[in-house]
């Protein structure tokens, strides 16, 4: 079935995928399918020692499995790619986090892609928000204030560009590789944005194209916050 411009892929979640964390989700967008989890260390980084903070971090790998050819493993070295990706994750979970309500220990959020079709960095993010909540909601008794909540909003994140002159939602990787601007936008369930990254692919865009995009991008994050919602249930604390 062809999807229409403005279109989400069709979006699979599956809750508690894994049982040694809290937090476990398998997040399939379309063809990309990435495994998040969320771990609790009681602990945080020595350089916020002592300051009744928390801290949440999160890291990013794509599999070897996840793309043909085989990506072969970070060991040694994380490439630039999975630095940037695994920073941008952080950031945007962080953007809707009181560190103060969530005491002095770190949440870390693992997104590991599993198979790769383009959006691999948004579908991270957004289904590390629900791996994120299932990891509070198991801590919600031992916060410093179990009535203080220590998320303010939700996040979620998408994938817009022109492709063949429109502008399109959630691309996978056939129209990403194709798109004239290529754009990742990062948006709370609020409305507020956290990050958009854009890129002309060898063309330009202008103020018009600029605003459609951002539009089709809300449009697309309003959707995902209704499917995160869902896939939460009660357990959604907004």
């Amino acid at each position: 079935m062809t999807r229409k411009p403005n279109e989400l892929r069709p979006v699979k979640i599956k809750r508690g995928y894994t049982r040694a964390t809290p937090g476990s989700v398998l997040y399939q967008a379309g063809e990309t399918v990435v495994l998040c989890t969320a771990s609790i260390d009681n602990k945080v980084p020595d350089w916020m020692a002592g300051k009744g903070k928390g801290w949440i971090t999160s890291e990013y790998n794509m599999l070897p499995g996840s793309t043909s050819p085989r990506k072969g493993r970070d060991r040694a070295k994380v490439d630039g790619r999975t630095t940037e990706i695994q920073r941008l994750i952080g950031r945007s979970l962080r953007a809707v986090v009181d560190l103060k309500a969530l005491g002095e220990r770190s949440i870390w959020v693992d997104c590991d892609v599993l198979q790769a079709d383009g959006g691999t960095r948004t579908a991270s993010i957004t289904g590390a928000l629900i791996a994120l909540v299932d990891a509070i909601h198991s801590i919600r008794k031992e916060l410093p204030d179990p009535a203080k909540y220590p998320l303010s909003d939700s996040v979620a994140a998408i994938s817009v560009g022109i492709v063949d002159g429109k502008p399109t939602l959630d691309l996978e990787y056939v129209q990403d590789v194709d798109a004239d601007v290529d754009m990742n936008v990062v948006m709370t369930g609020r409305g507020r944005f956290v990050e958009i990254q854009g890129t002309g692919e060898e063309a330009t865009f202008g103020d018009d194209e600029l605003a459609a995009l951002l539009k089709l991008s809300r449009k697309g994050i309003t959707e995902l916050t209704e499917i995160q919602k869902k896939a939460l249930a009660k357990t959604w604390p907004f």
